[in-house]
């Protein structure tokens, strides 16, 4: 996410993101999902169903309807702003589902295409609407509220298992059983892309170093602005204490600590894991609201 204290700067980048994502929105729905009569869960879903029984009411239109009661409990959970970006991009993407539907009707691909596809394209549009802490209501806005209640779940998961009750539902009523399948595979999908983006940007990763030299190591590592934690160990074979380095960094800052640590000792023993996420200085701040 961008930070700037520059007001105007950051609302030139919040409606960009929000209009990006909402195009991606209508083209991934437009294009993938509707011509191949997927149902894709939550509001849209539920349109879906709504659409199909009386043709008449437009799947946007229907959407907007539906999200209301969920927008007054974000206004008590979530914040006026939060809200407001989020009825607004409900509103835009609506609009822009409708819009392109009106201007051009995408002809039926592979379904195993389009479930992929789709799944790209949605996820992606979810994941960068969360990043300005925005929704387009319905499953992502249902998935925001629950993770007051259950906040150890990632998003995108509590988003999979709202779409897939909805998916459930659209099988039992058109007896569409197939399409209901491709539907859970655009859906997973856009679970994992949708996390990827809101929490993979925020991944690190972490390595411990073992080395007879672990001062100058240590040392180098604070001119390279990196934070050190030292940590206490002992090898059970000859029984000797050593100091064992910590240290978190960006996934681009590994390969040049490799190389440091390699040049200095090379017999130096390093353990990478990945971090998922890392909070604190120089890294991610962690508040009751985020994801």
């Amino acid at each position: 996410m961008m930070h700037t204290k520059h007001p105007a700067k950051r609302v030139l980048y919040e409606t960009f993101i929000i209009v990006l994502g909402c195009a991606v929105f209508a083209v991934g729905f437009d294009w993938c999902v509707a011509p191949n009569n997927f149902s894709i869960g939550g509001m849209t879903g539920i349109a879906q169903i709504i659409n199909a029984l009386v043709p008449v009411l437009p799947v946007g239109g229907i959407i907007i309807v539906l999200n209301v009661p969920l927008f007054l409990l974000g206004w008590i959970y979530l914040g006026k702003r939060a809200l407001l970006t989020s009825l607004i991009a409900m509103v835009l993407s609506s609009l822009m589902l409708d819009g392109l539907a009106a201007v051009y009707t995408f002809p039926p691909m592979d379904p195993l295409l389009a479930s992929i596809y789709g799944g790209v394209l949605l996820g992606a549009s979810m994941g960068i609407l969360m990043l300005v802490n925005t929704t387009t209501g319905g499953t992502e806005l249902g998935a925001r509220l629950l993770k007051f209640p259950i906040p150890h779940l990632p998003i995108g998961k509590l988003c999979l298992i709202i779409d897939v009750t909805v998916v459930v539902l659209y099988a039992a009523v058109f007896h569409s059983i197939l399409n209901a399948m491709y539907g859970i595979i655009a859906l997973y999908i856009a679970s994992i892309v949708m996390d990827y983006i809101i929490y993979g940007l925020r991944e690190a990763q972490l390595a411990y170093i073992i080395s007879e030299k672990q001062e100058e190591i240590t040392a180098k590592l604070l001119e390279m602005d990196r934070g050190v934690t030292l940590l206490e160990g002992e090898g059970p074979y000859f029984k000797q204490r050593k100091r064992i380095i910590m240290c978190a960094m960006k996934r681009s800052q590994i390969v040049p600590v490799k190389l440091m640590v390699k040049e200095i000792d090379p017999d130096a023993f390093i353990i990478v894991c990945k971090a998922n996420e890392v909070l604190g200085e120089g890294f991610g701040e962690y508040t009751k609201d985020s994801l």
